[in-house]
């Protein structure tokens, strides 16, 4: 996924649209349109592996000891349950199945999960949970801001199309033979 999203976020990559021929477009939609379903999952694998961490801390602040996580693992549903409703009107994703997520943000996400041992929380200082949650916190921005840069060129694409059919360049035959 690395190369495939600097190439799609590369200045030039939304450049000369009018040129391109109907099926480029459509191609480009889809690629963009599967990288943010690569994103959108990552960014949910974030979200629950900081939930659980900050869950954590917030019980051992509540008086929770580090060594009993059955308080946690009880919670589970709810800390997990906590951002189904995302801010915001939302999208559709277009597609449900991310495909294979081998990038550098996901091991990155290894890595700290790897490091803060999220696995085994009892086992887990207050120090190393504390920064295992500020670095997905900061993981998770990162994932966003490459998800809102997709949907910018998924919102670009669209608009070329939606441009050519409202212009008379093509049909309606012609568009509808590929949105999928």
């Amino acid at each position: 996924m690395d190369q495939e999203l600097e190439r799609i976020l590369a200045e030039g990559y939304l450049a000369e649209l009018s040129s391109l021929d109907l099926s480029d477009i459509r191609a480009r939609r889809a690629e963009c349109q599967a990288i943010e379903t690569q994103l959108s999952f990552l960014r949910r694998m974030v979200q629950g592996r900081h939930d659980i961490a900050t869950g954590e801390i917030e019980r051992r602040r509540n008086g929770g000891s580090a060594s009993d996580v059955s308080d946690l693992v009880e919670r589970l549903p709810e800390i997990l349950a906590d951002r189904i409703h995302a801010p915001g009107p939302g999208r559709l994703p277009v597609m449900m199945e991310p495909g294979e997520l081998n990038s550098r943000l996901d091991r990155e996400l290894d890595a700290i999960t790897e490091a803060a041992n999220l696995d085994a929380p009892d086992q887990v200082t207050d120090g190393d949970l504390a920064r295992a949650a500020e670095q997905l916190q900061a993981l998770e921005h990162e994932v966003s801001t490459l998800r809102r840069a997709m949907f910018d060129r998924i919102d670009a694409l669209q608009a070329e199309l939606t441009r050519r059919y409202r212009d008379g360049e093509t049909s309606v035959d012609e568009l509808l033979a590929g949105s999928d």
